[in-house]
């Protein structure tokens, strides 16, 4: 790994450290809070605008460090939509329809204008993933830490599986951002004094769903296409699959939060309380990580690993 791609996530973290008790100051002066209801687990007053200090950050770095071209542009012009409509959320509560609507148009940013798209399973596949990956690191964000990091172990992994081909844009471009989340993660590890909110939740996982849809370039490895993406993003997938069956069983609307999530039974049923929850997520997360990457050197390991983790 350069130095230089191993500086990119230093300042990014550098710079996310500085601005985000700013960004949590301003943020309660103008009411810009978590509020809480029968399915909230936080106390006190906490700002709910995190996200904006992880996407100033994320920008002054790609400004330094990145070499745009037209598939980054598409990129950041995609991430800007989607700030902009978790930002939108989080101070007036978008519809759901609109919130989808706001996703849908950065994913078709992405595909026409970056043309970043599975070519193999079409447009609307891509879209799908795109929205989904979004939304499905957006559920997790349900304990202090969770959320920010196991998406910095997803963008570190894509990052040294990146270098193993030689994609040093890539590489550069996950750790851009795993850095701003890191700075993020400081302040938001239980106990959390601030929240990631919805600008922040919905452009980490719209960026790690595009991030991992540059890898289609790869011809040597089928896997790292899509596989290795799938693999390391098994807990947020499994948890928004599971919930998506609980609430169509119930008869609920998907977009009805609930305290049944995975991390919601190890904090409750398991009585494990936030911390032990949050790590044990994060060790299952490096284990498929591990995974994923082992993959690359012995398929055989990597399988049994994988079918013994699920």
């Amino acid at each position: 790994m350069s130095l230089e791609i191993c500086l990119s996530f230093v300042v990014t973290f550098i710079f996310s450290l500085i601005l985000v008790p700013i960004v949590g100051k301003v943020s309660k002066k103008l009411g810009i809070i978590a509020h809480t209801n029968k399915r909230t687990i936080h106390k006190g007053i906490i700002a709910r605008t995190g996200g904006y200090a992880i996407y100033a950050s994320f920008l002054i770095g790609t400004m330094i460090f990145l070499k745009t071209d037209i598939q980054i542009n598409a990129i950041l012009i995609g991430g800007f939509i989607i700030f902009l409509t978790g930002f939108y959320d989080d101070i007036h509560d978008l519809s759901p329809k609109l919130k989808m609507l706001g996703q849908v148009i950065a994913a078709l940013v992405v595909i026409i204008y970056g043309d970043i798209v599975l070519k193999v399973l079409a447009i609307l596949v891509t879209i799908l993933w795109i929205v989904g990956i979004s939304n499905a690191i957006n559920l997790i964000d349900g304990l202090d830490g969770l959320c920010a990091g196991i998406s910095i172990i997803v963008l570190v992994t894509i990052s040294l599986t990146s270098l193993t081909y030689g994609r040093t844009d890539i590489s550069s471009l996950s750790l851009l951002l795993a850095g701003a989340i890191g700075g993020f993660l400081v302040y938001n590890f239980h106990p959390a004094s601030i929240f990631l909110g919805d600008c922040g939740a919905l452009f980490i996982g719209f960026m790690i769903a595009v991030i991992s849809l540059l890898g289609f370039g790869y011809k040597s490895s089928s896997f790292f296409t899509l596989g290795a993406p799938i693999v390391v993003l098994m807990v947020p997938i499994m948890d928004t699959f599971i919930a998506i069956i609980r609430r169509k069983v119930h008869h609920k609307s998907f977009s009805e939060a609930d305290r049944n999530h995975l991390h919601h039974k190890l904090m409750f049923s398991l009585e494990l309380g936030q911390t032990k929850s949050v790590l044990i997520l994060y060790t299952v997360t490096v284990l498929f990580s591990l995974c994923s990457y082992l993959y690359l050197f012995d398929k055989v390991g990597a399988t049994i690993l994988f079918v013994a983790l699920m």
